[in-house]
C-alpha cells in the first residue's frame, strides 16, 4: 500500500472513530447508561454505514469509489 492513499484514507478513519465517540456520548446522554450489546449495535451501524454515506456525499477517497 503506498503512503499516497494511506494520507488519504487515515483523516476518514479518524473521522469514524470521533463520529462513533459522539455518537455514544450522545445516547449515553440522552438514554442513560445502554448495555454492551447495544453499544457494539450502535458502532457496527456506524462502521457501516460510513463509506457508503461519504461516498454518496462525493467527499470518500478515490480508492473507496
Amino acid at each position: 500500500m503506498d503512503t499516497n492513499r494511506l494520507k488519504e484514507l487515515a483523516p476518514h478513519y479518524v473521522a469514524m472513530f470521533v463520529l462513533v465517540f459522539l455518537v455514544l456520548a450522545v445516547v449515553r446522554a440522552l438514554v442513560g447508561e445502554i448495555g454492551f450489546w447495544t453499544e457494539l449495535a450502535v458502532i457496527v451501524v456506524i462502521v457501516f454505514a460510513y463509506r457508503p454515506v461519504v461516498v454518496r456525499l462525493g467527499i470518500g477517497p478515490s480508492g473507496w469509489e
